[in-house]
């Protein structure tokens, strides 16, 4: 099998049919077969084009993930490939994750729970940001919507004949859409694109017809959540988002 990305935590394989993400000995065994539920439940339980899970095992005493492979372009390819039509792409980013977010599945773990966790054991945040974070984080209303957690445009593949395939869930929930709007506008930001961030963001609201301010007020929670990772490069710039507890 081919090689095709290297992270922290895992090495990601391909042949002609399957995907498989290896993980490094140590890593957390719940999280693994966690992962693996999510995305058979998201197969099962919703009407989107998800990877069909295949298997899950140990290969050389390393837990494995074995996904079906999706021949296709992602829509970070697309728009790297063809620039001065970066507006149609993101046009469909968006209605992929509307689409995404028309779904409920019930047997998810619920963002405002797992946000909850993730900032009462912060250590890198101080105390009493983390109340503010944690007030503001209780406040916010309790949807049921199928959320992704790690909506980026290398994460939509578009097949030739036109379908579109949504992957890695490894960080999917059910909860309120303003909270995944607000993090695929971190991530964009994270990777420099602001100007692109921008446009997600206006549009998702136009598209939605979620009011930007509530997705705005998302932010800093999701900014610390993304923090806890504890990602050398990403503190700084993150650090400044958590102290933005207000928009205008």
């Amino acid at each position: 099998m081919e090689l095709i990305a290297k992270r922290k935590n895992k090495e990601i394989f391909a042949d002609k049919n399957t995907i498989v993400k290896l993980y490094n000995e140590g890593h957390s065994q719940s999280d693994i077969l966690n992962e693996a539920l999510n995305q058979s439940r998201v197969e099962e339980y919703s009407n989107l084009n998800v990877p069909k899970l295949i298997e899950v095992g140990k290969i050389e005493n390393r837990w494995a993930i074995i996904s079906e492979k999706i021949e296709g372009k992602t829509i970070s390819e697309l728009m790297k490939e063809d620039s001065e039509n970066i507006d149609k792409y993101l046009n469909l980013f968006v209605d992929v994750q509307l689409a995404i977010l028309e779904n409920e599945v019930p047997l998810l773990n619920r963002i405002k729970e797992k946000f909850t966790r993730k900032l009462e054991n912060a250590t890198n945040i101080d105390e009493n940001t983390k109340y503010e974070l944690l007030q503001r984080l209780q406040g916010m209303k309790n949807h049921q919507k199928l959320c992704h957690g790690d909506y980026h445009p290398s994460n939509v593949i578009v097949k030739e004949d036109g379908a579109v395939y949504v992957i890695d869930w490894a960080h999917v929930t059910q909860g309120n859409a303003s909270a995944d709007a607000a993090r695929t506008y971190l991530l964009f930001s994270i990777d420099k694109q602001e100007e692109l961030a921008e446009k997600y963001l206006n549009l998702f609201a136009e598209k939605s017809g979620i009011e930007k301010s509530h997705i705005q007020r998302w932010i800093p929670i999701v900014a610390a959540t993304q923090m806890t990772k504890n990602i050398p490069e990403e503190q700084e710039f993150l650090s400044k988002w958590i102290n933005v507890m207000d928009f205008e």
